[in-house]
């Protein structure tokens, strides 16, 4: 996949309106502004937590400023595009200019792995479909003016990106048996402290094989609800091969 056209609109930037991520509690909070990294080609050894705020929210009357990921990673595992970020919703750029690539086929299942459906409507349909011309300029602006950590998933099944969404964020799901064609979309908080009733090698084992059979995979380290070092050191875990 070629990555020069995606990084020169991921090259680091501010958000400093109320739009997107940056809407969360805006006329609430003190700070104003959160970062979105710049995509780099690499690999999970070089990801590294980053110094700017990604995501600020207010819970229960506190202010919260969390740091995200330095930079974003372009990685091919195994011939497998593999898009590592911090907030959720980047996801949906990555997959759109897939399409627009020829790298992701449309019509497959959405395998999505995390503590949260994220099956909110965005505030703002996305106005084309997979049938009409659209440019990775629609789709950045849309991904990070528009949709945030909840909404972004409604979009590309709408479009017809994906033909259904199966969530995985239980005991049982954990139990579903592995289909023939997936794309595969991961949130590092589903190994947060609430989803410890779920063993850590049953979600370890079951995500790593999730990837040998994925299309493409995306994965989210979720400043807001994940210690981001701790993330990290989770997404570098899933690419060691067990003996």
């Amino acid at each position: 996949m070629n990555i020069e056209p995606l990084k020169k609109l991921y090259k680091g930037f501010t958000l400093s309106s109320p739009a997107g991520n940056n809407a969360f509690s805006f006329a609430r909070r003190k700070n104003k502004k959160i970062h979105v990294a710049p995509l780099v080609a690499s690999t999970p050894a070089d990801l590294k937590v980053g110094r700017r705020i990604a995501f600020s929210e207010i819970e229960e009357g506190v202010e919260k400023n969390e740091v995200g990921l330095e930079k974003f990673i372009y990685y091919r595992h195994k011939d497998v595009p593999i898009f590592i970020f911090d907030n959720h919703n980047h996801a949906f750029f990555f997959w759109m200019a897939a399409f627009l690539q020829g790298t992701l086929k449309p019509k497959a299942r959405l395998i999505h792995v995390d503590m949260h459906s994220d099956m909110y409507e965005p505030a703002v349909p996305f106005a084309l479909s997979l049938r009409k011309d659209f440019t990775l300029e629609n789709l950045f602006n849309y991904t990070n003016r528009i949709l945030n950590v909840s909404s972004f998933i409604k979009p590309a099944l709408q479009m017809g990106l994906f033909s259904e969404v199966e969530i995985i964020d239980s005991t049982l799901s954990f139990e579903n048996e592995i289909p023939e064609r997936f794309v595969l979309d991961i949130d590092m908080d589903i190994f947060a402290g609430a989803m410890d009733y779920i063993g850590y090698d049953v979600k370890m084992d079951k995500i790593r094989a999730y990837i040998k059979g994925a299309e493409f995979v995306t994965i989210a380290t979720s400043p807001f609800f994940m210690d981001q070092l701790k993330a990290i050191d989770l997404v570098k875990q899933l690419f060691i091969e067990r003996v």
